[in-house]
Formats: structure tokens, C-alpha cells, sequence
């Protein structure tokens, strides 16, 4: 038996959270498929800039979770489990 590898289920969770999120903003016109849109976003409404004089750097992080990327990362790992 070989163990499972960490960075593909890392690789895996992402691939559900950003096809989820696809498939959600795909049926937000659907009506019938419209509620896969809906959830909640949250992080910074304003990026954070740290200026050091000579080199800026920006700050800044905001996640939209939907019922379709929950979705998608639920079979992310019902198929890392079958791996």
C-alpha cells in the first residue's frame, strides 16, 4: 500500500474550490440552478500597502465561498479517497 501524497490532495482541493466556483458563476443566470451562486465573501475590502521607499508591496485577499465550491471540494475528496 503506497501513502497518499499531501500536495495532491492540496492540488486537488484547489482544482474543486476554482471549478466549483466556475460552475456557480455559470449558473447564476440559470434559474432553476441559481442557488449554486449563492454564499458569502470575505477578507480585506481595501488592500493593505506597505512602502518602504523603494519597493511597495500590496497586501490584499478576498474569498467568495459558494454552496457549488463546497460542493466541488467535496469531490475533490471523495476522489483523492479513491486514488
Amino acid at each position: 500500500m503506497r501513502s497518499k501524497n499531501g500536495w495532491v490532495l492540496l492540488i486537488m482541493l484547489l482544482s474543486g474550490i476554482v471549478l466549483g466556483g466556475f460552475l456557480g458563476m455559470l449558473t447564476e443566470k440559470v434559474e432553476v440552478l441559481s442557488w449554486l451562486n449563492y454564499g458569502q465573501g470575505f477578507g480585506l475590502e481595501s488592500p493593505v500597502v506597505l512602502d518602504l521607499g523603494l519597493l511597495v508591496l500590496t497586501f490584499g485577499l478576498t474569498i467568495h465561498i459558494s454552496i457549488a465550491s463546497i460542493i466541488g471540494v467535496v469531490l475533490a475528496i471523495i476522489i483523492y479517497r479513491k486514488l
